[in-house]
């Protein structure tokens, strides 16, 4: 168990970039206070996907530090089952990690189960929607996110064509599609949509799966698409290749992080802006909760109105659009757009 442990936390080992290449320590294998110890299991992808994965590391990073504390991380395999997760949750929970924060709503059942045999643990699920009682689920309105760069897509696009790249085609990204069509439409309903799915079901084909984002980029490109915004993960990662192959002209949209700052140099005068989920901020907010004797459970949604979901203007690609991006931001804290969370 020791060595499962230790092996699934080399993955940790490099300083988040965003690129995943740095040969410098991480947070888990550096901290040695005396405060909580954080058990962190991420998504298929881990670190280096420069994206939600990233952004739970970028956390965690932080959060330790913060509260003087220790951590564990642990990776996903390809096609695993609930099984495999539970397996993983108890490795970290039998290791003392006390919180416990599993990264991605596959984790949900899993999370029921383990929680269940271990009582005494917090656990958090990010875009969870785990049922267990010492379990919180920290979700993100992406559709108001999604709709502000949406916006942003349809005031750039020349072509009058966009595109939405998503993961894997269920409820979590379908609110990510719904947001970026709503705010597309908001600005001009005669704008083309393509949309784009990796897998109906497998989340590695869906999220890990760079090649495929690629080739389903290349076809909206081809396509008359000049904007494309991905909800999927390292998938993603294609869209960015596709981007440069379509030339000048062409835009691409993020997500979860900051995308403009973890790109290759070739790739940054492509990226328009990034959906900013901020996993980080929930991670981080979660652990300091737990420290404080407050660990939250149930639901624990994160908006526009707290900063949870946001835009970024990294590169400087949108600064003559950002007032009209803004005006759509407040209306929508303000209540006057309801932004759907499914597709029409």
């Amino acid at each position: 168990m020791v060595a499962m442990l230790a092996l699934a936390g080399c993955a940790g080992s490099e300083e988040d970039t965003g690129s995943g290449d740095s040969t410098e320590e991480g947070i888990c294998e550096t901290a040695d206070g005396d405060g909580p110890k954080v058990g962190l299991a991420y998504d298929v992808g881990g670190v280096g996907d420069q994206s939600f994965n990233d952004s739970a590391y970028a956390g965690l990073t932080q959060v330790v530090e913060d509260v003087d504390g220790t951590c564990e991380e642990v990776e996903a395999n390809a096609g695993e089952s609930d099984a495999d997760r539970e397996e993983r949750l108890r490795l970290l929970a039998d290791g003392g990690f006390n919180p416990i924060i599993a990264v991605g709503f596959v984790y949900s059942p899993a999370v029921d189960v383990v929680a269940a045999e271990y009582p005494e643990v917090s656990f958090a699920v990010v875009d969870g929607y785990s049922e267990a009682k010492n379990a919180a689920n920290l979700t993100f309105a992406a559709n108001e996110g999604s709709f502000l760069v949406g916006v942003a897509a349809a005031l750039k696009s020349e072509a009058k064509n966009v595109g939405f790249l998503g993961g894997v085609d269920g409820p979590l990204i379908q609110a990510f599609e719904a947001g970026y069509v709503a705010g597309v439409e908001a600005v001009d309903p005669n704008i083309k949509i393509q949309v784009q799915y990796l897998s109906q079901a497998d989340p590695v084909d869906g999220f890990e799966n760079p090649a495929g984002g690629k080739t389903a980029s290349t076809g909206m490109y081809d396509n008359g698409a000049d904007v494309i915004f991905h909800a999927a993960g390292k998938s993603g990662l294609g869209l960015f290749e596709a981007v440069v192959e379509a030339g000048e002209g062409n835009w691409a949209i993020g997500v979860d992080s900051d995308q403009y700052l973890t790109v290759d140099e070739e790739q940054k005068p492509y990226i328009l802006t990034s959906m900013l989920k901020r996993i980080d901020t929930s991670v981080i907010e979660f652990v300091t909760a737990f420290d404080e004797g407050k660990a939250p459970t149930g639901f624990v949604t994160y908006d526009l109105a707290s900063g949870g979901v946001d835009y970024s203007t990294s590169g400087g690609n949108i600064d003559d659009i950002t007032d009209q991006i803004d005006e759509y931001k407040q209306k929508i804290i303000d209540g006057e757009i309801e932004v759907p969370t499914e597709p029409k």
